[in-house]
């Protein structure tokens, strides 16, 4: 294969574009966003995605996950490093896929589409968990202990595995 075959090729992946979305971008979201990039990479397919994260509100913008996040993150490999953003129109013209973690979320980031092609981007993260996995929401964390920050991990973690598996 000459070099121009191999361009074609690598022009022709699909590149899948990811947004998750949370209340302030310090907790779920940009947890979903490093677990989704660390799948992606330990599958060999990071070439094919484009992974971000971005909060509804913008107390945040530019900070750090909360550090307990972080620190849970870190015990199982992970590392959530990127900075807070406010979730943005051109979004949804940049990204697939809006995955936001409950209700509220949905229901803000979907009265921000500009129309319903848009609109239908917006997804729940938890639609993606296993088979038999009755969950309405990832919760938040945020004023809640190092068990709730464990929790919305792992949901975090399975809901990631299923949609890896749904996009490929």
């Amino acid at each position: 294969m000459d070099k121009k075959d191999k361009v074609r090729r690598e022009d022709a992946v699909k590149v899948r574009k990811l947004l998750f979305v949370c209340l302030g971008n310090i907790c779920r979201s940009p947890a979903a966003e490093g677990v989704m990039a660390h799948m992606v990479r330990e599958a060999g397919v990071e070439r094919e995605f484009v992974i971000d994260s971005a909060g509804i509100g913008g107390w945040h913008i530019g900070q750090l996950p909360d550090s307990r996040m972080r620190e849970r993150g870190l015990l199982r490999g992970y590392r959530f490093d990127s900075r807070a953003r406010q979730i943005s129109r051109r979004d949804f013209d940049d990204f697939d896929m809006i995955l936001v973690m409950d209700g509220d979320n949905y229901r803000a980031v979907s009265s921000l589409a500009p129309d319903e092609r848009a609109r239908r981007k917006v997804r729940m993260l938890v639609d993606f968990l296993p088979e038999g996995e009755a969950v309405a929401a990832v919760p938040d964390p945020y004023y809640g202990g190092i068990s709730d920050f464990d929790y919305a991990l792992t949901l975090v973690e399975k809901a990631c595995g299923g949609l890896l598996k749904a996009v490929l």
